[in-house]
């Protein structure tokens, strides 16, 4: 089946989830925003989206984003309310459609190309993303070569897929190195003076948290209990005192991963 005729099958009033953060596939977004006139009052689903394709204002009628996670890219619509956002905690989020609390109607995802035993990756960003492909009715995706193999919980079968297009594109990635300020650096290395060696830490999403990484090059015996991978983790990985940091990644049960925000990163 072609995409554009399995995205057709999208009809006003869907519920629509869509794959986030890294692994936003851009160009199934682009594909079924040109079905706009066509539509109305579908809903958007999904956690940190990094592209605002439904959000333009020229299509508030067709789209409706009703986020997992009030982003950047959605706050301001939240706020004059053109979309909506869910407060749940992440370990809560797949229950919204294991016990079909929101069902799905299709599932948009990006993945890496099958190997040879056509299994594909999510690559950068499982999250929520396993459940929503347990529970919608169809699954349509993006395959690009650009999308790295990660391995965990992340495969998903070729024959699962209802449909799939072939389109290698950049990953979106997020440079948050420009927005730093000096008063964020200072933040950083603040607290992390208050950070003992051998300490376990848990890693947010933003600049402060990069700052903080990037001022524990000293630190010794650290460990990473985090459901994601940022730049600052990786900039820690790569410093002459790694050899004796001994960063540990701690492997959780049930991988909701998260990687960014840039290429070097993925």
């Amino acid at each position: 089946m072609l995409i554009e005729q399995a995205l057709s099958s999208i009809k006003s009033g869907s519920r629509v989830f869509v794959h986030g953060c890294g692994a936003t596939p851009q160009y199934l977004n682009r594909l079924l925003a040109q079905r706009a006139n066509e539509l109305r009052r579908v809903e958007v689903m999904g956690i940190l989206p990094l592209d605002n394709t439904y959000t333009d204002p020229k299509l508030k009628d067709s789209f409706f984003v009703n986020s997992l996670f009030a982003s950047a890219f959605v706050r301001s619509c939240i706020a004059d309310g053109t979309a909506s956002y869910i407060p749940a905690f992440l370990s809560e989020m797949p229950r919204l459609f294991d016990e079909n609390i929101l069902p799905l109607d299709v599932a948009l995802i990006q993945v890496s190309p099958p190997d040879k035993h056509g299994y594909c990756s999510l690559g950068v960003s499982v999250e929520t993303t396993r459940a929503a492909l347990r529970n919608a009715k169809k699954i349509f995706a993006q395959i690009n070569r650009n999308m790295p193999r990660v391995h965990g919980d992340t495969f998903v079968h070729i024959n699962q897929i209802d449909a799939y297009v072939e389109y290698d594109e950049p990953l979106i990635e997020l440079d948050y190195s420009k927005e730093i300020s000096d008063a964020e650096r200072i933040i950083g290395k603040r607290v992390a003076e208050l950070i003992d060696d051998g300490s376990t830490l848990q890693l947010g999403i933003g600049t402060i948290p990069d700052c903080v990484l990037k001022s524990l090059e000293n630190h010794k015996d650290l460990s990473i209990a985090s459901e994601m991978v940022s730049d600052g983790l990786e900039f820690l990985s790569t410093q002459e005192p790694f050899s004796s940091t001994q960063l540990t990644v701690i492997q959780q049960q049930e991988a909701r991963r998260v990687s960014g925000y840039s290429e070097q990163c993925f």
